[in-house]
C-alpha cells in the first residue's frame, strides 16, 4: 500500500507539473501575440516615418540644387545636424541603442548583458529616423529588431512574468521586428532560432511564430501586402545555371569577408577618437554623407530604392561597379557613426549589385546564357547575406519572401553553401559575433555599439 501511495503521489505531482507548464505555455503564447502586434505597429510606423524622411530629403536636395553654394552648405549642415542629434540621443538617454542592436539582443539572451531600459524604444525610433533619414547607409531592420525585443519584454514585465518567459518574449519580439521591417514573417521566426538564440527551443519557437504572425497582420494593415521588391517571374534554373550560381557564391563569400573586415576595421580606426564628443564624430560623418547626397542622392540612405533599381536592371555594369564600391565604403563608415541603424538593408543592396555584376560577366563570357540577370541579383542577395551573417536559412527564406522568387531556391542553396564555406574556412567570424565582442568592453563605459 505504501508503494501504491507513493506512486499515486508521484503521478499527481507529475500531472500538476505538466498542467502548470501547459498553463504557462498558453499564457506565453497569448502574450507573444500581443507583443507581436505591438512590434508590428511600431515597426510599421517606423517604416512610414522613414519613407516620409527620405521623401523630405529628396525634396530638400532638389530645392538646394537651385541655390548653388548656399544649397550645398544647407544640405551638408542639415545632414550633419541630424546625425549629431541622433548620436546625442543615444549617448544621453540609451547607449545600448547605438548601432544595429542585434548584437545587444544576442548578448542579453546569452546573459552577457542585462536588458536595456525601455527608454531605448523612443531613442531607437527617433535616432534611427534622424540617422537613416539624413542619408546614412543603415538599415531599418536593426532598430525594428531591437524595438520589437524591448516592446515584447515590456509586455512580459507589465504582466509580471518571470525572466524565462520574458526571455522568450524578448527573442520573439526581435523576430517580429525583422518580419515587419521586410514584410517577411517566416524569415522573422527563422531568424530568432538560427541567429538570435542559435538553437531550437520549443517555447521560443512558439512565441516567435505567434509574434511574427500578429506583427505582419498589423503591419500589412498599414503598409499593404505586396512583397518588398518587385521581381519578374523567374523560370527554374537549369543545371548549368545552378553551377554558375554556385560560382557566384565564391564571389559573395570573398566579398563578405572583405565587408566584415571593413566594418570591424572602421570601428577600430575610430576608437582613438573617443576623446572627441560623440556628436562631433557623428556630425563629420553626416556632413560627408550630405556632400555625397548633393552629387548622387540615389546612393545614400537605407538603399531599398537602389536595390529595386538594380533588380530592374536600370544601371549599366560600369555604373553598377561604381555604385557597389561606393556603397561598400559608405556602409562601413555609416556604421561607425554609432547612431541607430542596421546592416541588413545595406547588405541587400551590395548583394544585388554583386550578383548583377557577376551575372553580367557570365553573360559576356558565355553568349546565349539561359539565365536572366535578375536571377543572379536575387541569388547574390542571399549569398552575400549568408557570407556576412552566417545564417543561410534566414537568408534564403528572407530573400524568397522579399522577392517572391520561389523558383530560385535551389540556386540560392548552392550559392549560400559556398558563400558560408569560404569565410568559415578562412576563419572570419560572423559579423554580429565580431560586433558583440567589439562592443562588450565598451558597454560598461556607456559607448555601446
Amino acid at each position: 500500500m505504501g508503494v501504491d501511495a507513493a506512486e499515486m503521489t508521484f503521478d499527481r505531482s507529475r500531472h500538476d507539473a505538466v498542467g502548470a507548464e501547459s498553463s504557462g505555455l498558453f499564457v506565453l503564447a497569448l502574450l507573444s501575440l500581443l507583443a507581436g502586434a505591438a512590434a508590428g505597429a511600431v515597426g510599421a510606423a517606423f517604416r512610414l516615418a522613414l519613407s516620409w524622411a527620405e521623401t523630405l530629403r529628396g525634396n530638400v536636395t532638389i530645392w538646394a540644387h537651385d541655390r548653388d553654394a548656399v544649397g550645398f552648405l544647407t544640405i551638408v549642415a542639415v545632414c550633419a545636424a541630424a546625425t549629431a542629434l541622433a548620436a546625442w540621443l543615444v549617448r544621453r538617454f540609451s547607449p545600448h541603442a547605438s548601432g544595429s542592436g542585434i548584437p545587444h539582443v544576442e548578448a542579453v539572451l546569452k546573459g552577457e548583458l542585462p536588458p536595456a531600459s525601455f527608454r531605448l524604444i523612443p531613442v531607437k525610433f527617433f535616432g534611427g529616423l534622424l540617422a537613416i533619414g539624413s542619408g546614412l547607409a543603415l538599415g531599418r531592420e536593426g532598430p525594428s529588431v531591437q524595438m520589437g525585443a524591448s516592446l515584447a519584454h515590456l509586455v512580459g514585465t507589465i504582466f509580471r512574468r518571470g525572466w524565462p518567459e520574458c526571455r522568450a518574449l524578448f527573442a520573439a519580439g526581435a523576430g517580429a521586428g525583422l518580419a515587419t521591417a521586410f514584410n517577411a514573417p517566416i524569415a522573422g521566426a527563422v531568424f530568432v532560432l538560427e541567429e538570435i538564440v542559435r538553437k531550437f527551443e520549443t517555447r521560443i519557437a512558439i512565441a516567435a511564430l505567434g509574434a511574427s504572425a500578429t506583427a505582419i497582420a498589423v503591419a500589412r494593415m498599414l503598409l499593404g501586402e505586396a512583397p518588398e521588391f518587385r521581381v519578374e517571374p523567374l523560370a527554374y534554373a537549369t543545371p548549368a545555371a545552378c553551377a554558375l550560381h554556385a560560382g557566384g557564391g565564391i564571389v559573395a563569400g570573398c566579398a563578405a569577408v572583405a565587408y566584415n573586415r571593413a566594418i570591424v576595421w572602421t570601428l577600430a580606426a575610430t576608437d582613438p577618437l573617443r576623446r572627441w564628443p560623440v556628436q562631433l564624430r557623428a556630425a563629420l560623418i553626416g556632413g560627408g554623407v550630405g556632400m555625397l547626397a548633393w552629387f548622387t542622392p540615389r546612393l545614400v540612405g537605407g538603399g531599398e530604392e537602389l536595390t529595386q533599381w538594380t533588380l530592374d536592371g536600370r544601371l549599366a555594369l560600369s555604373a553598377l561597379l561604381q555604385a557597389f564600391l561606393l556603397r561598400f565604403a559608405l556602409g562601413a563608415v555609416s556604421y561607425s557613426a554609432r547612431t541607430p541603424g542596421g546592416l541588413f538593408a545595406p547588405m541587400l543592396v551590395l548583394g544585388s549589385q554583386l550578383g548583377m555584376l557577376y551575372g553580367g560577366v557570365c553573360r559576356q563570357i558565355i553568349p546565349g546564357l539561359d539565365a536572366p540577370p535578375v536571377a543572379f541579383a536575387v541569388v547574390g542577395m542571399a549569398a552575400f547575406f549568408t557570407g556576412v551573417v552566417r545564417a543561410p536559412v534566414t537568408g534564403i527564406v528572407l530573400i524568397t519572401e522579399m522577392t517572391g522568387s520561389f523558383t530560385m531556391l535551389l540556386p540560392m542553396l548552392g550559392a549560400c553553401f559556398v558563400a558560408m564555406l569560404i569565410p568559415t574556412l578562412i576563419g572570419n567570424p560572423p559579423i554580429y559575433d565580431s560586433l558583440r565582442e567589439h562592443a562588450l568592453p565598451g558597454e560598461h563605459s556607456s559607448d555601446g555599439r
